[in-house]
């Protein structure tokens, strides 16, 4: 019984660990630091594009759910990586000459 309690408790642990990373709907991420302003990151509008948060958090891309861990620059993103991989004009809005709809300054 002692067993199966453990392991309820660290299942349920593990569940609210990791979706306390995660960008609910609701919620929005603020990548501060760009000289062209911050960057909102909308959970409403990236739930709506994509089938699940796998679709870019996996090897290669975004590999863990947590901001900060990889380093997002405009090189990287107009080559087509990172934000690129979507925001190139056929999936999503491009990302070159379009800063404003990223990048809003406080």
């Amino acid at each position: 019984m002692r067993n199966l309690i453990i392991v309820i408790t660290a299942t349920s642990l593990a569940l609210l660990a990791s979706s306390a990373f995660a960008v609910s709907s609701g919620k929005t991420l603020e990548f501060k630091g760009s000289e062209t302003g911050v960057v909102i990151f909308d959970g409403a509008t990236h739930k709506e594009a994509v089938a699940s948060c796998k679709d870019c958090h996996k090897e290669g891309l975004f590999p863990k759910m947590k901001q900060g861990t990889v380093k997002i620059t405009m090189e990287e993103i107009y080559a087509g990586r990172l934000c690129g991989v979507c925001h190139n004009g056929q999936k999503a809005f491009e990302a070159k000459g379009n800063c404003e709809r990223c990048h809003v300054k406080k």
